[in-house]
């Protein structure tokens, strides 16, 4: 290691860039490589325009993947589209282009995912403690990063399509024929809406909006309690942010392998 002493500050000014020795890297790069999987996956996904609805002949069960919910273009199955039909079919415009930006939105303000992509993509530091190679730090006081303070807005959409999402999850239940069926893409489906909302509540906006703006917590028991509750989800809002993408993508890719003819779903009742 060497290092010189600024005469101004008398303070060492040390050339390496970092003192630590252990392995630092591997968590930006394991970001980078998990987010960009993600993304490179959905993507492909949202624009395929295809094995999305369980509508295969003697099929009696419908699971509708969460990419494409709600359903709002006029190319989509009808029995997929639960809201409504009025976005043209284009091939470049996803069927979910309604909701799908602001889930985005949601995901990209997020304080843990901004975390992440900065220093994984950006290296704004790669880590504590190491040097960031930029010559000037301007923090989100600049556009387009100012826009990451309209977090908060962009949860209460999320919020509305988790609650799309839970819909498509209960009406899975029921089967064409209009009786009780149940089966292994009930379960994917609950199990991804529950990791959903654990996820969308566990967000800080959300711990802020219910604590938010009080003086005292001792008049407000109810909501000092559901506060309590929320930060006690927050700490682990990052396993969740990455579970969450994790379950989207198991229960999108169900779908799709039981769409297309993969395998079939096997059923427990109905």
């Amino acid at each position: 290691m060497s290092s010189t002493t600024d005469a101004s500050t008398g303070r060492a000014q040390i050339s390496e860039r970092t003192l630590r020795t252990d392995r630092w890297w591997l968590s930006p790069l394991l970001n980078v490589a998990g987010l960009g999987a993600w993304v490179i996956y959905a993507t492909v996904r949202v624009f395929m325009q295809s094995y999305y609805f369980t509508d295969l002949p003697g099929q009696q069960y419908s699971y509708l993947t969460p990419f494409y919910s709600p359903c709002f273009s006029v190319g989509c199955t009808p029995e997929a589209s639960h809201f409504g039909q009025f976005l043209p079919d284009w091939w470049w415009l996803p069927y979910a282009a309604i909701s799908l930006p602001f889930l985005l939105l949601f995901r990209l303000t997020c304080y843990y995912y901004r975390k992440a992509y900065y220093r994984a993509f950006y290296l704004s530091p790669p880590a504590c403690a190491v040097a960031e190679p930029h010559k000037k730090y301007t923090g989100e006081t600049r556009f387009p990063l100012l826009a990451q303070n309209l977090h908060r807005y962009f949860f209460y959409f999320a919020g509305l399509v988790t609650l799309v999402n839970t819909y498509d999850a209960v009406v899975a239940f029921i089967n064409k024929d209009g009786s009780f069926g149940f089966g292994l893409g009930n379960i994917i489906l609950v199990a991804n809406v529950v990791l959903l909302w654990l996820y969308t509540i566990s967000c800080h906006s959300c711990r802020s909006i219910i604590g938010g703006r009080l003086n005292h917590f001792s008049k407000h028991p109810v909501r000092y309690k559901l506060w309590g509750q929320v930060s006690v989800l927050n700490g682990k809002h990052m396993q969740l942010a990455w579970t969450t993408l994790a379950s989207l993508a198991i229960t999108d890719f169900y779908i799709m392998a039981v769409s297309a003819g993969w395998w079939g779903d096997p059923r427990i009742v109905g």
